[in-house]
């Protein structure tokens, strides 16, 4: 058998996520569906991440196993001409045998695309969150610092989360105006259903100055979810990379 490692890029917009749900579009439901044409049979992936409904991937990874002999670079070319066009495999690896994308992975990086201007955009829609009126970015920037560390990240995960403990190691947690655009970076050794979209949902009412950037101590603390801010939309958010060793 062999382990296979698969990065994807794709626009979430048109899926109900990632992870397989009944009959409904989904990120890994289409990928198994194409890796079966292809390998002439079942496969089950196992994903990186659950990315939620709407959201985007730069460097989504999945993994599986599989007897196929296939080389890499044919299987590549294979299960694009099959994947509808708003998913695209960049690479096709053989990894060692206990490789899996989900629990072999040391972190990841997310990005979260904000528009902060006047008047919305027909183009990006789909790929930003339209804020229109100014942003304090000195005092986003001051917030977004006090996250940064070993934390219980509780008042920031969104329910239906299931998981054995709510700290996470936040290594990056930064912003800068890139044009028109707000871009955040946050990096983390693990990240809880929503944390990022709730994170900076609360930023953004730091920047209109309806919070102030010491109020986050006080959030963190509190481990509930009724302290922080409101759930940025998904269309803002991007999974640019996944860690691993080397």
């Amino acid at each position: 058998m062999r382990t296979l490692k698969l990065i994807l890029e794709y626009d979430g917009t048109n899926y109900c996520g990632w992870q397989v749900q009944g009959t409904d579009p989904t990120i890994q439901g289409v990928l198994e569906q194409a890796l079966a044409k292809v390998l002439d049979g079942p496969v089950r992936v196992n994903g990186a991440g659950r990315t939620d409904a709407g959201v985007h991937a730069l460097g989504q990874v999945a993994s599986f196993q599989t007897a196929s002999r296939i080389p890499c670079d044919a299987l590549q070319r294979a299960l694009n001409s099959l994947l509808p066009r708003d998913v695209v495999v960049h690479a096709v690896q053989d990894v060692p045998a206990d490789f899996h994308a989900r629990y072999s992975a040391l972190g990841k990086v997310y990005e979260y695309h904000i528009l902060n201007r006047p008047l919305p955009s027909a183009l990006r829609r789909r790929y930003v969150w339209h804020v229109p009126g100014p942003l304090d970015l000195d005092a986003m920037g001051t917030a977004a610092a006090s996250l940064r560390g070993r934390h219980d990240f509780s008042s920031f995960r969104g329910a239906g989360s299931e998981v054995r403990t709510s700290e996470r190691t936040l290594t990056e947690a930064s912003l800068a105006r890139e044009g028109d655009e707000i871009v955040l970076t946050f990096t983390a050794d693990g990240f809880l259903r929503h944390m990022v979209r709730n994170i900076v949902g609360t930023l953004v009412e730091v920047g209109r100055r309806r919070r102030t950037p010491g109020e986050i101590v006080g959030i963190l603390a509190a481990r509930d979810r009724r302290a922080a801010g409101m759930t940025a939309p998904p269309q803002g958010l991007y999974l640019v990379r996944v860690l691993y060793v080397g």
